[in-house]
């Protein structure tokens, strides 16, 4: 692997001399995600492969370019899984993406994100150096550490390299129910028992259905049905896995691309024209609309939220939601810090940088 790394060193120093933009690209399942694309291809699956797997420490250390279809078996093999539920993208999205992305799926409301499960990283930087943060083993996750800086920062600081992310036994049990209700009755319904001790680990809330995951001891998933009530749903590992992968029926026809609002849980229905999707125990909402961008953007900061562009749509509106002054310029300093030529994934966040 060190004539790998030589190529990726070769190919930084080049840049650097040139100013050319770098694109750091594993499978490209994630293309469509942030601003649009710019530079030259830096292909990292030549760097690949699990570096070290301990299911008793419940960590597991691959390159950045192994992809989840191969870190899948191998979690399998012990019943264990990436509890944050990454998009998978018929296996091919690589662990070195999902960490750049912060992407994360329905289990993202029991268990944390994608940052959360974060231990360690090795990143190359724009002069080519190899900066190791964080560790391999869980006790090195107290405090704040670099290695989660690089989740969801969509390459732009760096080559990531090598990552160590703890994993979690899957479950024992799991059953999913479903409830008719509406929007605001869901919402205060899934409030209502996040405050409770019961084992939901996913929810959505669409087209005046409610679906709700439970997850854990046979004993708890039981009782907890008990408690509830609804209905179990039928398919539900499809359902489920719909929601993952963003093949569920709500994402095929995106004429006006689709929003991403992020917003506490506690906060009422948005005011704003379309078709909406709920996640996260009501944190997480997924749009539909015409309205313009700042509509959008207005009605999730009144809720204490903001907004993404998440796929499709005009990207000239600015897929992020804008930043403060302040958290731009502590952008800018990172972005100069570990990339001072600018050349990794260049306005891939935001246009100015």
């Amino acid at each position: 692997m060190e004539q790998v790394l030589q190529a990726f060193r070769d190919r930084i120093a080049s840049a650097t001399a040139s100013g050319t933009p770098l694109r750091i690209r594993g499978n490209g399942t994630k293309d469509w995600y942030g601003q649009q694309l710019e530079g030259e291809v830096l292909d990292t699956t030549p760097y690949s492969g699990i570096v070290a797997y301990d299911p008793t420490e419940l960590v597991i250390t691959a390159r950045a370019g192994t992809t989840l279809r191969e870190i899948g078996r191998a979690l399998s093999e012990k019943n264990q899984m990436l509890a944050f539920e990454p998009p998978r993208f018929d296996g091919l999205a690589t662990i070195g993406g999902i960490v750049a992305s912060g992407l994360a799926g329905p289990r993202r409301q029991a268990v944390g994100s994608v940052r959360d499960f974060v231990l360690g990283a090795v990143l190359m930087d724009g002069k080519g150096d190899v900066l190791h943060f964080g560790g391999q083993v869980m006790k090195n996750v107290a405090g704040y550490d670099v290695s989660r800086l690089l989740a969801g920062s969509l390459g732009t600081l760096g080559l990531i390299l090598e990552v160590s992310v703890k994993v979690l036994p899957r479950p024992v049990a799991q059953t999913t129910l479903q409830f008719e209700m509406s929007q605001p009755e869901a919402l205060k319904q899934l409030n209502l028992w996040g405050g409770q001790p019961l084992p939901i680990s996913a929810s959505c809330w669409h087209q005046e259905q409610l679906t709700v995951r439970l997850s854990g001891a046979r004993a708890a998933v039981d009782a907890a049905v008990q408690k509830m009530g609804g209905h179990k749903a039928n398919d539900a590992e499809a359902f489920w896995d719909g929601l993952r992968e963003q093949s569920h029926e709500f994402f095929s026809d995106l004429p006006n691309g689709v929003w991403r609002v992020s917003v506490p849980t506690v906060a009422e229905p948005l005011q704003v024209p379309g078709e909406t999707l709920i996640e996260w125990g009501g944190a997480q909402r997924w749009l539909k609309t015409t309205a313009e961008a700042s509509v959008i953007r207005a009605a999730a900061a009144k809720a204490g939220g903001h907004a993404t562009l998440f796929k499709g749509g005009d990207k000239s509106v600015g897929v992020f939601h804008p930043l403060e002054a302040a958290v731009a310029r502590i952008h800018r300093n990172l972005k100069n810090t570990f990339d001072p030529a600018g050349i990794f994934n260049r306005g891939r966040m935001y246009p100015d940088f």
